[in-house]
């Protein structure tokens, strides 16, 4: 009997996927909640674990190829079938007692998914926000007692790294996710039950099973040590590298070894060091980024050491020079909404130039103890978003959205500031909702950590969607300012430039005019002229203006 496994339901507003990676062949043996595909969608990208357990027959869409959402991926087939076929025919005196072991056969799933002879651990909640964790270690094994409060598994999340103890005394009869698997809260980690009803059919089977059965299953017992062998190679490739006493998982390994990556030379960030499968993936990124820099100098080691000091080499050329490639679906999705946006909206940029230099000097005096009392890193961007759900208070024609047959302006009841952010995969725009409930050592956790998780690729889908208004920053790229497309559906979007130190005038004690270096920036509204006119953008930037050049947020900072 085979199994078809649909491209599930991946989140609000996410209709089709594209195949980036199998991370199995046909012929492959998998478990329950095994990761078997990588798909990529215009809001997240994510692995498909396994429903069922089995052998891969055969796989239905190739990589790089588009899939919508409950189309057919993958065919898995349970392997029970030949099997109890070709028993009867290749020996007859096992007859009578070939649908009695067949029973067990089909039993022995049945007593190892306790749904009826186990309880089902959950992944429990962690913390305020936390909605998922990531296995970093299972502290039982299979077939291993446990008693009630004894720690079972290490967890690692966003906000904290720690145990989940078991909530029953028993024996732990199944494993849902692996280590390097994320879970959301709620959801079934493993099977606590009795070990007799897991064990008993399958020792039964063992002294019943006829030899012809056993014979039909041999290629089987084969098949699983090839497969055991597959994973482990990693393993004894990389067991040269100097990882400590840290664990690794076969899982990380492999990755390792298909990536070229030397785990030795990679900072574990999970409980106690272990090195996990982000971190792979991160050094995989930064040894791309370098590899242009490395491999510059190798072209001039014949040049004499004057000359490479006095003149730097060229920089080198990209390996997309002269290339045709499919774009990625984030890139897709980028350029399609950003021309349904024009198309959509009239759309209008008003200018204004905001003295920064109090606001400068503030967190310069507080970002040290701030760090230090807040845990968190204190940019300018808190406070920015600060003064703009102040103003989205005062001025709610911003904080609205136009219905598609003009006919009703809904203006919203929380401040939902989506922030844009420049990931290795491209631009995404994760949200902090309630944003105008936050002080800004609130808002500069939440900006710091769901930033952090975009650049990592671990934002959920609900956290990229639900803005009502949206900020974006040139950061550390430059730029003095630009003319941001709105994120539909919002009316607005503030796109902030790089703050640079220029001369000005300005007013001294006595009231004269005197030039003085000052930080300066320029901030651009883009709005949505249906519902906004150009005095109300003109309104909105003054706010800010005022807002962030008298910097009056000692208050909040405890100064």
């Amino acid at each position: 009997m085979s199994t078809t496994v649909e491209l599930p339901a991946l989140g609000e507003s996410v209709t089709e996927g594209t195949v980036t990676r199998w991370l199995v062949e046909v012929g492959d043996t998998v478990s329950v909640d095994d990761p078997i595909v990588e798909i990529s969608t215009d809001k997240v990208d994510t692995e498909v674990p396994s429903p069922v357990a089995g052998t891969i027959e055969k796989i239905l869409v190739e990589e790089d190829e588009d899939i919508e959402v409950g189309a057919a991926l993958v065919i898995i087939g349970d392997g029970s079938g030949s099997a109890q076929e070709e028993a009867p025919a290749t020996e007859e005196p096992a007859e009578e007692e070939a649908p009695a072991a067949e029973e067990k056969k089909e039993e022995a799933p049945k007593a190892s998914s306790g749904s009826a002879e186990g309880q089902e651990v959950t992944l429990p909640a962690l913390g305020e926000s936390v909605t998922e964790g990531t296995i970093t270690r299972w502290l039982k094994e299979v077939g291993e007692e446990v008693a009630v409060d004894e720690p079972l598994v290490e967890i690692s999340t966003d906000k904290v790294d720690t145990e989940v103890p078991s909530p029953v005394a028993g024996t732990l009869l199944e494993i849902r996710i692996q280590e390097d698997e994320d879970a959301e809260v709620g959801q079934v980690l493993a099977i606590i039950g009795d070990a007799s009803a897991a064990s008993t059919p399958a020792e039964e089977k063992k002294e019943e099973a006829p030899a012809a059965e056993e014979q039909a299953e041999a290629p089987k017992a084969e098949e699983k040590p090839a497969k055991e062998k597959k994973e482990e190679a990693p393993a004894a490739e990389t067991s040269s590298e100097s990882t400590g006493d840290v664990y690794v998982t076969p899982l990380v390994r492999k990755l390792a070894k298909q990536e070229g990556i030397d785990l030795s030379t990679v900072k574990g960030t999970g409980v106690g060091g272990r090195i996990r499968k982000q971190d792979v993936q991160a050094a995989v990124e930064a040894k791309k980024s370098s590899a242009p820099a490395d491999e510059a100098p190798k072209a001039e080691t014949d040049a004499p050491a004057a000359e490479k000091k006095t003149a730097p080499a060229a920089p080198a050329a990209s390996s997309k020079r002269g290339t045709t490639e499919k774009a990625p679906r984030i890139r897709q999705t980028v350029a399609k909404r950003m021309v349904e946006s024009l198309a959509t909206s009239a759309q209008l940029t008003t200018v204004q130039e905001i003295d920064l230099t109090r606001l400068v000097a503030l967190r310069n005096k507080a970002k040290d103890g701030f760090a230090a009392r807040e845990g968190a890193k204190l940019t300018f961007l808190p406070f920015f978003t600060k003064a703009v759900t102040e103003a989205l208070q005062q001025f709610p024609q911003f904080n609205s959205s136009m219905s598609d047959d003009f006919k009703e302006i809904t203006y919203h009841g929380s401040e939902n500031i989506g922030l844009a952010v420049d990931t290795p995969k491209g631009l995404l725009v994760p949200v902090v909702k309630d944003a105008g409930d936050l002080n800004i050592a609130g808002l500069a956790k939440k900006i710091g950590d769901i930033a952090k998780r975009a650049r990592d690729g671990q934002v959920g889908p609900e956290e990229l969607s639900g803005s009502t208004f949206t900020i974006s920053s040139t950061g550390q790229t430059g730029g003095v300012f630009f003319t941001p497309i709105i994120n539909q559906p919002n009316v607005a979007i503030l796109g902030i430039g790089s703050t640079n130190k220029r001369p000005a005038i300005i007013q001294d004690a006595e009231g004269n005019d005197v030039i003085a270096v000052r930080s300066l920036a320029y901030f651009s509204l883009t709005y949505d002229h249906r519902v906004v006119d150009g005095a109300d953008a003109g309104r909105f930037l003054n706010f800010l203006k005022q807002r962030l050049e008298e910097a009056a947020f000692d208050a909040e900072l405890g100064l």
